[in-house]
């Protein structure tokens, strides 16, 4: 370190040489991507685990910790009215949560939604037993995708039917 009174040595070219190593751009995008993704997972799991207690429901056996990171997940109320639509509904359908709040599921059927699979899907719902089914769906600006859906009734510590869950993702 050179004191006041001592004259700057002129700069060297050797020093420009130095091993420094920096971090591409590219990489701080990518940083911030999986934050994000981080803190929509845990806003997700918050808001269903504060869903399953006001409605008194165990979910231990569902093992949605591990479903949320690659499926979408949406719970009904018993009439089918959406009341949950995890963030990962916008990437999947193009809509956004607060678009689909409300609505039935059936605004994702189209003209070419098999109306064989709807049938079984409205038999179990009946029944209320669980389903694992396929069904053609459509985004919000039309395209089709193949959507596979495993749903189940929840039900309360009284054995009421309270909601339905349905983890879904593109087939």
């Amino acid at each position: 370190m050179n004191s006041m009174n001592e004259p700057e040595k002129p700069f060297d070219e050797s020093e420009a040489k130095l091993n420094c190593y920096s971090v591409p751009v590219l990489s701080w995008d990518f940083h911030y991507e999986s934050i994000n993704e981080l803190k929509t997972f845990s806003s997700d799991l918050k808001r269903i685990k504060r869903i399953s207690n006001i409605f008194k429901w165990d979910l231990t056996n569902l093992d949605i910790n591990e479903r949320l990171k690659d499926e979408v997940v949406i719970i009904t109320d018993p009439e089918l009215k959406i009341i949950f639509a995890s963030e990962g509904i916008a990437k999947m359908t193009g809509y956004t949560e607060k678009e689909v709040l409300g609505k039935f599921p059936k605004m994702f059927q189209g003209p070419l939604t098999s109306a064989l699979v709807l049938k079984e899907i409205r038999i179990a719902i009946e029944k209320q037993i669980p389903f694992e089914k396929t069904l053609l769906n459509y985004k919000k600006n039309a395209e089709t995708y193949d959507c596979h859906i495993h749903a189940f009734p929840v039900f309360n510590l009284k054995g009421d039917l309270s909601h339905f869950l349905a983890f879904e993702k593109a087939a």
